[in-house]
């Protein structure tokens, strides 16, 4: 190890940002790592410990105390199906050797780094961008102080290697014969593409939308993630002799079927792509969307055009949900030229520190203020989140939407033998009218789309997801990975379930040629 001292000598530096009102300006990234050689200290704070958590990556569920007999019993996602609102991420899902690479990147061997990286992440480019880094709050050094900026190594890391030329088509030395169809280009469906292709099958990704990349193309606005940076990434999976056909939406059974004997086996990846919808009075009033149909027409219109959207200009915008795609509105929304922004939240503020309920290594349960709610805040000059609210109906217009009846809520814990849970109820005389000519429905998503099962004659399970066994679903030569078959879930959890489902296929295929 190269300094046993580093979390203690050196203090947690995560770069610099641009400064609200300067970033609001356009819809480029905003966020700079720090130097090479401030990156190189970062990577010597790690602790280097015998038991690291960072790497576990575990579901730890409400009803499992965790500890360290459970922390270290990964589980596999052959057959578990992560639920990150049950009780927590524990450390890295893909078990990232962070240990290793940090120590690499604190002695300046960035080469040495980048293989170890890349033995267990395809795309630490995506997940050193958009991961919400569970690793870090599963970090020893975080139980009384500063985590080390794992995250942000990772990115240093894969961007040194973009730069060095160590960024490299793979094509495999020897093909073996087999055929596979991959429905869907998001990160499920590019890992499964990128593994799969390694171990010598034919590839062909299909694609719905006009350009690949799915999730990390159209759902994720530039701030985040910079479309060149998908592309790149793209090429360099056609040039590892990967084919992609996008424009073809595989969304009748005689399509399906045409797939189905073209192909040795079929992988869906389309993602827990159904919204969770509020079916309540105005629900069909014009200016009522949902949220990523809102950040995909914004980013198709810079692709495009290299202009934004003005879908939100001058608008009085209201944001009905709590999680990143509703920062991720926010931030759109105001670079659009909101005229106001109302964010409602059904559950209570965050306490500012830990509850015992949320101990570590779990992902920490706190009060935050992620990227579009800084900028919010820092343009209105007050936040825009209103907690514990219960959206009861739209108010319309001529057709149109222009605000939205909402109450409060009161919560409280109720238990039911060793188990409890919270329950809400509505505040009496609470009700108000808030004013939105523009509501975006980001809530979350409920499973896969109801026309798989019709279109490649496949079971869905209670949530709506794609039921399986081993990754085969309930039709022969179909198989499925990532939200499409989990529900919805983190990147990083999507990309390991496809790569599980890559040599699962791989097995399979190896068993059918040795009989």
């Amino acid at each position: 190890m190269g300094n046993p001292r580093g979390f203690l000598d050196f203090e947690r530096v995560e770069g610099s940002a641009l400064e609200p009102e300067q970033r609001l300006k356009n819809y480029k990234e905003f966020y700079s790592l720090p130097s090479k050689e401030e990156q190189e200290r970062q990577g010597g704070r790690c602790m280097n410990c015998g038991v690291a958590f960072c790497h576990t990556g575990i579901i730890a569920r409400k009803s499992t105390p965790v500890s360290l007999k459970s922390a270290l019993g990964v589980i596999s996602c052959a057959e578990e199906k992560p639920s990150p609102i049950s009780g927590g991420d524990v450390g890295c899902p893909l078990h990232n050797l962070i240990p290793e690479w940090n120590d690499l990147i604190y002695r300046g061997l960035w080469s040495e780094a980048y293989d170890r990286l890349s033995l267990t992440n395809p795309f630490p480019d995506f997940t050193g961008k958009v991961c919400p880094a569970p690793c870090e709050d599963s970090c020893v050094c975080a139980i009384n102080g500063e985590s080390v900026t794992i995250k942000n190594n990772e990115l240093a890391i894969v961007e040194n290697a973009f730069k060095s030329g160590l960024v490299k088509p793979f094509i495999p030395k020897k093909r073996s014969g087999k055929k596979i169809a991959i429905i869907g280009s998001g990160p499920a469906g590019l890992a499964c593409a990128w593994e799969l292709n390694a171990r010598g099958h034919k590839v062909v990704v299909y694609e719905r939308n006009d350009r690949a990349g799915g999730l990390l193309m159209y759902g994720i606005p530039d701030m985040k993630l910079d479309k060149s940076l998908v592309q790149r990434r793209l090429d360099i999976l056609a040039r590892s002799e990967i084919e992609f056909k996008t424009g073809y939406a595989v969304d009748s059974k005689k399509k399906a079927e045409e797939i189905l004997k073209s192909y040795d086996v079929l992988v869906l990846a389309t993602g827990a792509s159904k919204p969770i919808d509020l079916q309540i009075e105005g629900r069909q009033s014009e200016g009522v969307m949902f949220a990523l149909d809102f950040l995909t027409a914004s980013t198709k219109s810079l692709l495009d055009s290299g202009k934004g959207a003005q879908i939100a200009k001058g608008k009085d915008v209201l944001i009905i949900g709590s999680g990143d795609t509703s920062v991720d509105c926010v931030a759109v929304a105001l670079r659009q030229g909101a005229k106001s922004i109302t964010r409602f939240e059904r559950s209570p503020k965050r306490p500012q520190s830990r509850p015992l309920s949320n101990p570590w290594p779990l992902k920490k349960q706190t009060f935050s203020t992620d990227y579009g709610l800084k900028e919010a805040i820092a343009h209105f000059g007050k936040d825009v989140r209103e907690y514990q609210k219960l959206t009861k109906a739209f108010v319309s217009k001529n057709g149109k939407v222009c605000g939205a009846l909402a109450c409060e809520l009161e919560w409280r814990v109720v238990s039911e033998g060793a188990e409890s849970r919270r329950i809400s109820s509505e505040v009496s005389g609470s009700q108000k009218e808030y004013k939105a000519d523009l509501v975006l429905l980001a809530m979350g998503f409920s499973g896969a789309e109801d026309a798989l099962a019709g279109s490649f004659g496949i079971e869905l399970d209670g949530r709506t997801n794609i039921k399986t066994h081993n990754y085969r679903a309930s039709r022969a030569k179909v198989y499925a990975c990532g939200d499409a078959r989990m529900g919805q879930s983190l990147v990083v959890w999507a990309i390991k379930d496809a790569i599980e489902c890559a040599k699962a296929i791989d097995k399979d295929l190896c068993q059918e040629h040795k009989s």
